[in-house]
């Protein structure tokens, strides 16, 4: 059984594959304060429904210090379980066509890969996140770049913080866009604002690409507005595990 890590600034994603198969997933908060021993039982609790021993783990992270902990966790509790981390050096099949391939996120290294080997490019990733970031893949499977915006839940509060009169809601669709009330004016402004951030953003890059394949949402907080997201053609939620499944049987 191969266990695959998603180490996000919000969220760790978590799941298991019996070859392709997806058998199990998780999603836990981020604490980049916690030690190697608290995530060796946090695991290991996760992980005891599965009768199988884990044969691999396959790791990303945006989050120096987490993945600092995952390290010393997987040393103690798995020393003789092979393991991948994502990083420079790491094969992963991915060219970087960009300025300072340095600075490029393994997840987005990492969407990449599994965005080009599910459907071909050129293709785009709209990753739902503490950020929404846009991951373009070129017509050979290269990252091309993209683009960042912020959150949908950093934006909330960055909201509720600076306006006295205003505070964090449901993110949900509203009944109407024209909202009747402080609650529903922010959920308006929130679902379809963030939809057309999106939709006008892919269709830039559409332009400067030409025709693309698919364009694939990923991420948390990916279904509170894809419904309304006219550019959006799939959705696969699991695309950045199925990607560190794909890198591992490379380093394999």
């Amino acid at each position: 059984m191969l266990l695959c890590i998603d180490i996000g600034n919000t969220n760790t994603v978590l799941a298991t594959f019996d070859g392709e198969k997806l058998v199990h997933s998780w999603r836990i908060k981020t604490d980049g304060r916690a030690t190697a021993d608290e995530l060796g039982l946090m695991y290991r609790g996760l992980l005891a429904g599965d009768s199988v021993a884990l044969t691999g783990v396959s790791a990303c992270s945006t989050v120096p210090a987490a993945l600092r902990s995952l390290r010393a966790m997987l040393e103690r509790y798995y020393p003789a379980v092979p393991s991948v981390i994502v990083e420079p050096g790491v094969k992963t099949g991915v060219q970087l066509a960009i300025d300072n391939p340095k600075e490029v996120g393994s997840d987005r290294v990492v969407n990449t890969l599994a965005a080009y080997t599910l459907f071909g490019g050129p293709s785009i990733v709209v990753d739902f996140g503490t950020t929404t970031n846009f991951d373009v893949i070129s017509s050979r499977g290269e990252f091309l770049g993209g683009a960042f915006a912020p959150g949908i839940e950093i934006s909330f509060d960055a909201l509720a913080a600076r306006a006295a009169q205003l505070r964090k809601v449901e993110a949900v669709r509203p009944r109407s866009v024209i909202g009747k009330n402080t609650v529903e004016c922010l959920q308006s402004g929130m679902y379809f604002g963030f939809a057309g951030q999106v939709d006008r953003i892919v269709e830039r890059m559409i332009e400067e690409l030409g025709e693309v394949r698919a364009v694939i949402a990923t991420g948390g907080l990916a279904p509170v507005v894809i419904d309304e997201c006219r550019t959006v053609t799939h959705h696969e939620p699991m695309i950045t595990l199925i990607g560190l499944r794909m890198v591992f049987e490379k380093n394999a």
